[in-house]
């Protein structure tokens, strides 16, 4: 360590001694030709090579992604249509059962009530046959 008697020459000294020290590595970080240099330059570029190809495995990894999800999304579709194609067959044929059996009940119905006026209608010239007849 220094001593702090130091007269202002030996500061001098030291502190342009320290600047040219400064400059000195300054300058041999600046060559591009150094060997380190070279490395450092060659790690870098290995760096950005190695992040580019990462890159492009995350796009490809991405875009098998989207296609298997829009394969499945096409999947789900196609049975949801399905689905709804059945859906709609059945519900057509309930109705198509149910209009049947309404059908049949109202033509049961108005057979019933056909019976039942011919009945009344009988029963009428039966009694009218009778009053005239004086049975």
């Amino acid at each position: 360590m220094p001593s702090y008697d130091q007269s202002l020459q030996d500061r001098l000294s030291l502190a342009a001694e320290a600047k040219q020290n400064l400059l000195a590595k300054f300058k041999k970080n600046a060559d591009p030709n150094t060997p380190e240099a070279i490395e450092k330059r060659r790690e870098r570029e290995a760096i950005a090579a190695a992040r580019v190809e990462r890159q492009k495995q995350r796009e490809l990894a991405r875009r098998e992604h989207e296609a298997e999800l829009a394969r499945q999304a096409k999947i789900a579709a196609e049975a949801a249509a399905e689905a709804e194609r059945l859906a709609a067959e059945q519900a057509a044929a309930e109705a198509a059962a149910k209009a049947e059996h309404e059908s049949a009940a109202k033509e049961a119905l108005e057979a019933e009530q056909k019976a039942a006026r011919d009945a009344r209608y009988a029963a009428r010239k039966a009694a009218k046959k009778k009053r005239r007849r004086g049975y």
